[in-house]
């Protein structure tokens, strides 16, 4: 069955000086207060980004007022939580730098998002260097998590072997509680036993290191799934270019890759918020393509943008041509987006009143509609749906509509086509 999570984390990793926290600073409100946002608490290592997806207001002819997040021309910014994970270096998993926080940060993340310094200037440790491969960062990354869970599965593996023999444990409930350590669910072993086509009656006794390791690098395909952010695309070096290429011929098949400039995003974002330029957005999508200068306007306008010195015109021409010029946009709202899509995440609107959309039944002038949005697994049911928001079927008799007022059960599967619903609830109590 299709579980919903309170919320969902993206994780940004890789080594020192590859640009990640440059990347983190500039998607995530860091200094946000958490009144603003429906989580919990928010540690220092843990930012809020947003998720970019299309808002029913605009298809619909009506002005939204989302409770979290806000909504910039029929585009919907739906928070969610990023988490900086630790430095990591080879043999983080024998505890060499911050290793042990390393992945111990790790668990809490359902995506990882890793930041690769594409120029080839750095080294493993995020030494200065040149003509560095960086397509092996992705390599030693992915060893240290194999080893990290692999040495501790191998470790128990006897513990195993013994309970497969002497008690009815179901093969689910086995592994369940061997990776239950690294965040895993239900949902996950049942994919990791249908990929490795595995049966009750399996003889773990016969398994040797090399199926065990199979194992755990199976499990790590479901529970960790990367994007790759080929970063510091600004910088030209001798070997940038031919590195993007080796990526995408290595890693295209199946994994999702963009190539970015995270200090190019975060120059922009602080340039915008100086007031010195004012982002000129892609009319078919979320991206904005260009920027605009006082120079660039000559009205009234212009006078709400400050004056540009030769230094920072220079700067901005240098990002208009290494990087918009080049690849259209810095890549890094694309790579929090294709994290989010990685998990299969779609937004389901719930509302009360489902002519005008708002949380009002009784409210007639379209304002303040879609106010709510929550990110579920395509595919989810209604009655899953329901669930998730403390709604008890078994002592409220339900009532299910979408757009139109068309009437469907709690059975209906819940997708982007299908993702206005409007929820009546009235206990059995009350019918009584």
């Amino acid at each position: 069955m299709t579980s919903i999570q309170k919320e969902y984390i993206i994780g940004c990793v890789g080594k020192p000086s590859s640009g990640k926290s440059t990347f983190f600073s500039s998607i995530t409100d860091n200094a946000a207060k958490i009144g603003n946002y429906p989580f919990t608490t928010i540690e220092p290592n843990v930012g809020i980004t947003h998720y970019i997806a299309e808002c029913p207001c605009k298809k619909y002819n009506v002005i939204c007022k989302p409770k979290y997040g806000n909504c910039n021309n029929g585009y919907r910014y739906v928070p969610i939580k990023m988490l900086d994970i630790a430095g990591l270096i080879p043999g983080a998993h024998l505890g060499n730098g911050l290793g042990n926080k390393f992945l111990d940060d790790l668990r809490h993340a359902h995506v990882l998002l890793h930041i690769i310094d594409i120029s080839g200037n750095t080294n493993e440790k995020g030494e200065y260097t040149t003509n560095y491969n960086p397509i092996n960062d992705h390599e030693w990354l992915r060893i240290e998590i194999e080893m990290w869970i692999f040495n501790n599965i191998n470790s128990n593996w006897s513990s195993v072997v013994r309970k497969s023999k002497t008690s009815d444990i179901s093969i689910s409930k086995l592994l369940l509680n061997q990776f239950s350590g690294y965040g895993c669910n239900e949902l996950m072993i049942s994919k990791l036993i249908s990929s490795m086509n595995l049966k009750d009656s399996v003889d773990f006794s016969n398994w040797d290191k090399t199926n065990i390791l199979d194992l755990v690098r199976q499990f790590i395909k479901i529970r960790f799934p990367f994007v790759l952010v080929l970063n510091k695309a600004d910088i030209m070096s001798e070997s940038s270019d031919s590195n993007i290429v080796k990526f995408y011929e290595k890693y295209g098949s199946d994994h999702e890759i963009v190539v970015a400039s995270s200090l190019a995003e975060y120059f922009i974002k602080k340039m915008v918020r100086q007031n010195y330029i004012k982002l000129v957005y892609d009319s078919n999508n979320y991206n904005y393509s260009s920027f605009i200068t006082s120079e660039d306007i000559h009205n009234e306008e212009s006078h709400s943008l400050k004056l540009i010195d030769d230094k920072l015109k220079s700067r901005l021409e240098n990002i208009k041509d290494m990087v918009l010029f080049r690849h259209g946009v810095t890549g890094v709202q694309d790579a929090v987006n294709k994290a989010v899509d990685l998990l299969g995440l779609i937004p389901i609107y719930p509302v009360k009143n489902i002519k005008t959309f708002t949380n009002n039944l009784h409210d007639e002038t379209n304002n303040f509609a879609f106010q709510d949005c929550i990110l579920v697994p395509n595919g989810t049911m209604v009655k899953t749906f329901l669930k998730s928001l403390h709604i008890d079927l078994e002592k409220n008799l339900v009532n299910i509509e979408t757009v139109g007022g068309i009437k469907i059960s709690e059975n209906h599967i819940l997708s982007k086509q299908m993702n206005v619903i409007k929820i009546t609830t009235v206990s059995y109590d009350e019918k009584k």
